[in-house]
């Protein structure tokens, strides 16, 4: 994960409510509303982009997961151990997930992006 801090983007109006927009940004659906509320900021439009661009690669993420450990756990020697290990995988995975939102969250609050690669590539398309 690549930590950059880009340069302030010009002709950028600063929203009243910043903070607040770019918390709600990294709340998964709730990223919608500084996306249609605050279309002046362009900063807060990027974390808004960013966080439902990290909401779908996520839950394309626990889609595949699902889909292998369905798979696996219908074998009959290694089903009962893979439920077991699936159950871990996830339990990993989710805190992981949070902390990187937390990550998300407190730079944007602090004026910087927390770049992700591809996620935040693909974000920036839009």
């Amino acid at each position: 994960m690549a930590d950059q801090t880009p340069p302030p983007i010009p002709g950028s109006a600063p929203s009243s409510n910043r903070t607040i927009m770019i918390v709600l940004a990294y709340l998964g659906i709730l990223a919608l509303i500084p996306l249609l509320v605050e279309k002046e900021d362009r900063e807060v439009q990027w974390h808004a982009k960013h966080g439902l661009v990290l909401l779908v690669a996520e839950i394309a993420l626990f889609i595949v997961l699902s889909i292998l450990q369905t798979i696996v756990a219908n074998i009959p020697v290694i089903g009962c151990l893979a439920a077991i290990i699936g159950l871990l995988i996830w339990f990993v995975l989710t805190i992981g997930i949070l902390v990187l939102h937390v990550m998300c969250i407190v730079k944007g609050i602090n004026g910087q992006r927390f770049m992700l690669p591809y996620v935040s590539e693909y974000a920036n398309r839009f």
